[in-house]
């Protein structure tokens, strides 16, 4: 069989080429010489033809067909062409296609005839006889070649086959039962063969059921064997005879189970290889599923020594299933729009129209209407749903509204349908309502503390049936569980003002006015239910000024500038960005003598400005890219008063006891070093300071007791400080510890680190580790003198029995403790840095 596929084709083949012959093919000629077609409801068409058909030339075909083209051209047709030889040829070969059997013998010296006829029959042949006869069993009705070739059979021989071709419904032909299973057989004698053409199947020998289609074959067919002793060489399957492997079988779950009696194939309703196809009757939705599976068979007689191939192709079609469509109905009241979804139809269904009762609307009219009608289809690809919204509001929608605010909404519809390519018309109609509740509108109010928005939404006794948006922030569940609090009938949103959710509308000296959206949306349409904005000014300080000459500045990103990138900001010297930024916030940390600080004198105060603004390359880049033009300056600035005094008042009292060395006297060697970096492992040397350092580079230092090899001693840092001269007393100080604690006053507070024991430290309770930042004195502005002393005072305690103060521990307590309770020594030492 010669078979050809083309797609998308929705007419019957015209005619066939033979040569530069032109032959109408009509279906009668069709049957009469081999050819057969098939189409799916998507168009797809194919052709077979047998390798012995009419026209074929030596057992090579060259099968060419005319399908339909388009006659506005000059050749209306396309032609499709294949051309196929075949070998080897067994003994007898048999074929059973959707419209006609086909039988053909070897012509040859082995075929079995009495001794007496085999040379007559033999020489007829080789002088090339013409039949003029053909005698059909068991009628015994004699006819000649005209008359068979009349009534639709086809002979034909050639220097080795005969080939008898008969039409299935064929008068000679007779129902024979064999193995239970009915099949239709005709048997013709031409001149001195008997060729027993075919048995081929009727529909009798299906079994159906909503899943499976299973096709029984008889293993011994009667008409075509000469006696009962043969052997089943093969046995393959197949399907619009194409031959199938195991693999590709499994894999669409088709078995094949030979038994004593029978061939028995089984296919799954629906799989691949077929399709579904849409019928109407009474105005009822049915489906029918085909499939054409082919079966091959080799067997070889033992008595006769012929073999024979035996090739069914078999088109099977499911009766009527019944398919209603079903509306299923997704609408949501609160969502004030129907939504109904039809099916399930195969791929041949399409909808045309929507009858309401006021009107008819193709889904073109539909869809302008805004009424949203969309075909979806399965997964597979092999069924489809048709899906419509229509809104309560629309006038095609019933509306009634009964007592107690509840209201009835009622569509009433038909849906007009077709089945393709016969455009076979069918309709369904529905009638869906939608209750729907008068929902009172949820309430927003709000209000904000020194920190936070506080935001309440009462949505009333009702359920609630909205999403929140806060900000640009859906409330979800993480979100839920870290900022709202629930209440009966009613829930709070506490966000603090700095929340990303919430946008900054203006920045002052001493406060930031901030706002937060918040937005009551439906979740089905998006639409807003309810909106609420909430803004208010918070106090904060976004500039600091430190009595050592230093300023810090936090410069926010506002709404009018949403462009801005924080990390680009600068201070008037443009080498001077931010010390932390983020897509918020800029921070800025500067002494007042850099950076292209200003200062200026006011009777007794000095003013020092500065400006955070963005350089002015980038600035005229952000201006040719945004639309406001809007430039961002934000002006920071510090007062110090020139002349000042302060009076302090203090009192005195004696010690309770003086200090002493629970265990004798002795030497104790206390020595403060800088090291060169984290690791503590080397340090600067004597000859090193003063040690060259820049502002804000990290300092580590490092105080211990050298002398003393006591387990029971510790040594706690009680004070240190800076100051611009060696004197430890002098003017102007700055501190970096207090009663063994950081400065809370230092915005770069210092650093305590561990110390364990290794190959240097024997005695970890003998040092102290700190880290402090570079910094310098505003006062050393007018005369810099470029050195930093750092001094400290140290206790030395017994760690045995601390009696409270600084022997308690380092950094136990920020207030001012009793030295004189301290079981300790204090002791002072310095080092100079150079800035």
């Amino acid at each position: 069989v010669i078979r050809l596929s083309v797609a998308p084709l929705f007419e019957e083949v015209d005619a066939v080429f033979n040569d530069t012959q032109i032959i109408n093919l009509t279906p009668g000629l069709a049957t009469q010489c081999g050819f057969s077609f098939k189409f799916d409801p998507m168009g797809n068409a194919m052709f077979f033809a047998s390798l012995q058909n009419c026209f074929s030339q030596n057992m090579v075909t060259l099968v060419t067909f005319r399908l339909p083209g388009n006659h506005m051209t000059e050749d209306p047709v396309y032609r499709v062409g294949k051309t196929c030889s075949y070998t080897p040829w067994t003994s007898r070969e048999i074929l059973c296609d959707r419209n006609y059997m086909e039988a053909s013998e070897q012509s040859m010296p082995q075929w079995t005839c009495l001794q007496s006829r085999l040379s007559y029959c033999l020489q007829a042949v080789a002088s090339g006889y013409k039949m003029t006869a053909v005698v059909f069993s068991p009628s015994k009705n004699v006819m000649n070649v005209d008359e068979v070739q009349r009534k639709g059979y086809a002979i034909a021989n050639t220097p080795t086959r005969l080939v008898l071709r008969s039409p299935h419904n064929a008068e000679e032909t007779y129902l024979q039962n064999v193995a239970g299973v009915p099949m239709r057989c005709s048997v013709g004698k031409m001149f001195c063969f008997d060729v027993p053409l075919a048995s081929c199947f009727t529909a009798e020998a299906v079994a159906f059921t909503p899943e499976v289609i299973t096709w029984y074959m008889p293993k011994h067919i009667d008409p075509l064997f000469s006696s009962d002793a043969f052997t089943m060489l093969e046995v393959y399957m197949g399907i619009d005879a194409k031959r199938l492997d195991t693999e590709e079988m499994a894999a669409r779950n088709y078995s094949v189970l030979v038994t004593e009696a029978h061939i028995i194939v089984e296919i799954p309703v629906g799989a691949v290889g077929g399709y579904f196809k849409s019928h109407i009757q009474d105005d009822q939705y049915f489906v029918t599923y085909t499939i054409e599976p082919m079966l091959e068979l080799l067997w070889i007689e033992e008595v006769a020594h012929e073999d024979t191939s035996y090739k069914v192709l078999f088109p099977i079609t499911t009766p009527l299933m019944a398919r209603p469509p079903q509306v299923r109905n997704y609408t949501v009241p609160e969502q004030a729009v129907f939504v109904l979804e039809l099916g399930t139809f195969n791929l041949d269904v399409e909808l045309l129209n929507i009858t309401f009762p006021t009107m008819v609307l193709t889904v073109a009219e539909c869809n302008a209407r805004g009424f949203n009608v969309r075909e979806q289809r399965s997964p597979d690809n092999t069924l489809k749903t048709f899906r419509l919204e229509v809104p309560f509001s629309d006038p095609v929608v019933f509306k009634e509204v009964a007592e107690q605010g509840v209201t009835t909404f009622t569509l009433q519809l038909i849906y007009g349908l077709v089945i393709f390519p016969e455009y076979a018309p069918f309709s369904h109609s529905a009638v869906v309502d939608a209750v729907l509740l008068d929902i009172v509108p949820p309430s927003v109010t709000g209000n904000c503390d020194q920190e936070n928005f506080h935001i309440t939404v009462d949505y009333r006794n009702q359920e609630p049936f909205f999403v929140v948006l806060v900000g640009k922030r859906l409330l979800n569940h993480e979100f839920a569980q870290q900022y709202l609090t629930e209440g009966d009938t009613d829930f709070t949103i506490t966000l603090p003002f700095s929340s990303p959710d919430a946008v900054f509308e203006s920045v002052h000296s001493s406060s930031v006015r901030s706002r937060l959206d918040v937005a009551l949306l439906n979740p089905y349409n998006n639409m807003t239910i309810k909106y609420f904005s909430l803004a208010c000014s918070f106090l904060k300080t976004l500039t600091e000024c430190f009595s050592n000459g230093t300023m810090t500045a936090l410069a926010v990103k506002v709404e009018s500038a949403p462009g801005l990138n924080p990390g680009q900001l600068t201070l008037s010297d443009p080498a001077c960005g931010p010390t932390y930024s983020d897509d918020r916030v800029a921070y800025f940390h500067f002494t007042v003598n850099s950076c292209g600080t200003t200062r200026k004198f006011i009777n007794n105060v000095m003013l020092y400005e500065n400006e955070i603004s963005l350089p002015d390359e980038l600035e005229v880049k952000r201006n040719a890219t945004t639309s406001s033009g809007e430039e961002y300056q934000l002006k920071v600035s510090c007062y110090y008063v020139a002349n000042i005094t302060r009076t302090l008042a203090f009192l005195t009292r004696p010690r309770d006891n003086e200090p002493f060395a629970a265990t004798g006297t002795g030497r104790l060697m206390v020595r403060m070093r800088l090291a060169q970096d984290a690791s503590y492992n080397t340090f600067h040397q004597e000859e090193d300071y003063p040690v060259v350092r820049y502002l804000r580079q990290p300092l580590h230092f490092e105080v211990a007791l050298t002398t003393s090899s006591d387990p029971k001693v510790a040594l706690v840092l009680d004070h240190c400080w800076a100051t611009l001269n060696e004197d430890r007393d002098s003017r102007p100080r700055w501190n970096l510890i207090i009663n063994g604690c950081e400065n809370p006053e230092d915005p770069y507070r210092v650093v305590f680190h561990p110390v364990v024991a290794d190959a240097r430290v024997h005695f970890p309770p003998h040092v102290k580790r700190f880290e402090a930042y570079m910094f310098s004195f505003a006062e050393d502005a007018l005369e810099p003198s470029g050195q930093v002393f750092v001094h400290c005072d140290v206790v030395i305690c017994d760690a045995s029995s601390p009696s409270g103060g600084p022997c308690s521990g380092q950094c136990v307590n920020q207030d001012n403790p009793k030295r004189g309770r301290s079981s300790g020594l204090w002791l002072d030492a310095v080092l100079v840095i150079f800035n």
